[in-house]
C-alpha cells in the first residue's frame, strides 16, 4: 500500500508471507515485497522507462540483507538516470554503479558447478558423480541456469520440475535434492537470506507414492533360468563376462557388488563374500555366502593371475567391467522377459530369486536378508542381531541345485557318451590287435604251405578271410586313439 512516511525496519520485520507490497515514502517507487518468509522481503524500484515508455521493475536485492537505507540510496541513483533520461536497468546492467554486485552473486549454474567441485571427492562413485551433474544440466540449467541467486523464486524452481514431477517422479525427487543443495550453498555464502525451495513442493501437485510408482526391472521367471544357464552360459569360466553373469544369478547380488568384487572381500576357507558398506546401496556390510559352484568359477579365476589383489574382474584397463558387458549378454541371446517387449535386465536376476524363494515357500526374512534388503522398521531392526548366514548358506544351496539341475543334467549325459565313446575305441584297438596277430598266423601257415592257399584248411581259410576284413575295417586313428 502507498504510505507518505518512511518505511521503518520495525514495520519491515513485521511482513509476512503473502502480505502486499509496501511502497517507502522516502524514494517515489521503491517497494518491499513480502517473501517466503516472516520478516524479510524483496526490494523492487518500479518505473517508466524513459527509451520505451514502459513499465520496468528494478531489484535491489532482499531484506534485512540489504537494509532500508541502502536500498533507499540505490533508488536515489535510479531516480537520477531517470532525471537524465536514462533507463536505469540498462544502465545498471552495462556499466552502473550495481554491476560489480552484479558479478558477486553468482548464477544458479556457477554455483552449481561449484558445489559439484566441492562434493565430487564424497560421491560413492564416477557414474554418481556425473549423473548429479547430468539431472542439473539436463533439467535446471535450461530454465535456471543464467539467473542470479537473488532472482530466484518458488514458483521458477517449480518450472524446473513439473514436465518430470508425475512422469519421471524419481528423477523429480532427486533434481529437487539437487537443487535444494545448491540453494543451501548460497544460504552458507549469504548470497541470499531466504531458502525457495522450501515451499516448490506447495506448488506441485501430490505425488504417487513410492509403493504406487514401483518400477519392476524386466526379469527372466525363475522357472527358464535352469534353461538359460544350461544353454547359454557354459563357458565354465573361460569367459569372464559370462562367469560374472551366472555369479550374478547364483549369488542373487547387484551387478555392481560382483563386477567390483575383490580378492580380499573374498574367505575361500569360510566360503564368503563380504561386500564393504560403501559398496552397498544401504551402505552396511554384507555377507555373502557361497556356493559349490561359485567357488568354482572363483578358483577358475583366480588360476588366471599370478598375484590375487585388487579386482577380482578386470576390463583391459584394469577397472572394473562397465555393466553393459552384461546386459549384452541377455541382449544379443534375445532372453524373455516377464514384462512384454523387453529384455530381461541383470538386476531382474534377483527379482527372479525373490519369486522362486516365496513360490517354494522359503520364508520372506530370508530370503530379503539375501538380498540386503532395508528392514521394513526400525523396531524390527532392532531385533535382528544377527546376518542369519547359516541359514542363508542353505538356501543359496537350494538355489544353486535348482539353477544348475539342467547344466549338471547335460553334463552327465556328456559323461556317458564319452565314457561310452571311450570304450567303443578301447574294442577297437583290441580288435585291430587281434586281427594283426590273425592275419601274421594266416601269413605264416601260407607260407608254410609253399603259398598254396588249397592246402589251408577250410575253417582257418574262412577264418582269416574275416581277420582280414575286420582288420581292415579299422580306422588305424580311432585304433591308436
Amino acid at each position: 500500500m502507498a504510505r507518505d512516511y518512511p518505511l521503518t525496519d520495525v514495520q519491515a520485520q513485521h511482513m509476512k508471507p503473502g502480505d502486499k507490497p509496501i511502497s517507502d515514502g522516502a524514494v517515489l517507487g521503491l517497494y518491499l515485497f513480502a517473501s517466503t518468509k516472516e520478516g524479510t522481503g524483496k526490494w523492487i524500484f518500479r518505473y517508466k522507462s524513459p527509451l520505451t515508455g514502459k513499465r520496468r521493475e528494478m531489484g535491489f536485492g532482499t531484506f534485512p540483507l540489504v537494509p532500508i537505507e541502502t536500498a533507499r540510496k540505490k533508488a536515489l541513483k535510479a531516480r537520477e538516470c531517470l532525471l537524465r533520461k536514462m533507463d536505469p536497468l540498462e544502465f545498471r546492467e552495462q556499466n552502473g554503479p550495481y554491476s560489480a554486485q552484479l558479478r558477486r552473486i553468482p548464477t544458479f549454474e556457477a554455483a552449481a558447478r561449484q558445489l559439484h567441485s566441492q562434493l565430487s571427492s564424497g560421491f560413492r562413485s564416477q557414474k554418481h558423480s556425473d549423473q548429479w551433474l547430468q539431472t542439473m544440466e539436463e533439467y535446471a540449467f535450461p530454465i535456471i541456469g543464467k539467473q542470479s541467486f537473488d532472482t530466484l523464486t518458488p514458483e521458477k524452481f517449480a518450472s524446473c520440475l513439473r514436465p518430470i514431477w508425475l512422469t519421471r517422479p524419481e528423477t523429480a525427487r532427486r533434481v529437487k535434492q539437487r537443487c535444494a543443495a545448491v540453494v543451501r550453498w548460497a544460504l552458507a555464502h549469504q548470497y541470499v537470506s531466504t531458502d525457495p525451495m522450501s515451499y516448490v513442493k506447495a506448488l506441485l501437485p501430490r505425488q504417487p507414492t513410492r509403493r504406487e510408482r514401483v518400477r519392476h526391472f524386466p526379469a527372466l521367471p525363475w522357472s527358464m533360468i535352469p534353461e538359460f544357464i544350461a544353454t547359454t552360459l557354459r563357458s565354465d569360466g573361460n569367459d569372464v563376462h559370462q562367469t560374472m553373469l551366472e555369479l550374478v544369478i547364483l549369488t542373487a547380488c547387484r551387478s555392481g557388488e560382483i563386477r567390483k568384487m575383490r580378492w580380499d572381500e573374498i574367505d575361500l576357507e569360510e566360503k564368503t563374500f563380504t561386500i564393504p558398506g560403501y559398496r552397498m546401496k544401504a551402505r552396511v556390510a554384507h555377507r555373502v555366502p557361497l556356493t559349490p559352484r561359485v567357488l568354482r568359477l572363483l578358483e577358475i579365476q583366480r588360476g588366471k593371475y599370478a598375484l590375487h589383489q585388487g579386482l577380482v574382474f578386470k576390463s583391459r584397463a584394469g577397472t572394473p567391467v562397465t555393466d553393459m558387458a552384461l546386459t549384452t549378454i541377455l541382449r544379443e541371446n534375445c532372453v524373455s522377459s516377464d514384462t512384454k517387449g523387453r529384455t530381461a535386465t541383470t538386476h531382474g536376476f534377483r527379482s527372479s530369486f525373490r519369486d522362486w524363494a516365496s513360490e517354494n515357500g522359503h520364508s520372506n526374512n530370508l530370503a530379503d536378508r539375501t538380498l540386503a534388503h532395508s528392514l521394513r522398521s526400525v523396531v524390527e531392526a532392532a531385533y535382528h542381531r544377527t546376518d542369519l548366514l547359516e541359514q542363508r548358506a542353505k538356501l543359496m544351496l537350494q538355489w544353486e541345485n535348482y539353477c544348475l539341475q539342467k547344466t549338471r543334467s547335460s553334463d552327465e549325459h556328456r559323461r556317458d557318451g564319452e565314457q561310452k565313446r571311450l570304450e567303443q575305441l578301447i574294442n577297437k584297438a583290441t580288435a585291430f590287435r587281434q586281427a594283426e596277430e590273425i592275419r601274421a598266423y594266416v601269413n605264416a601257415v601260407v607260407a608254410r604251405s609253399s603259398g598254396d592257399p588249397f592246402t589251408i584248411n577250410d575253417d582257418l581259410s574262412q577264418w582269416a578271410d574275416w581277420a582280414l576284413r575286420q582288420a581292415d575295417s579299422i580306422d588305424p586313428v580311432d585304433a591308436a586313439t
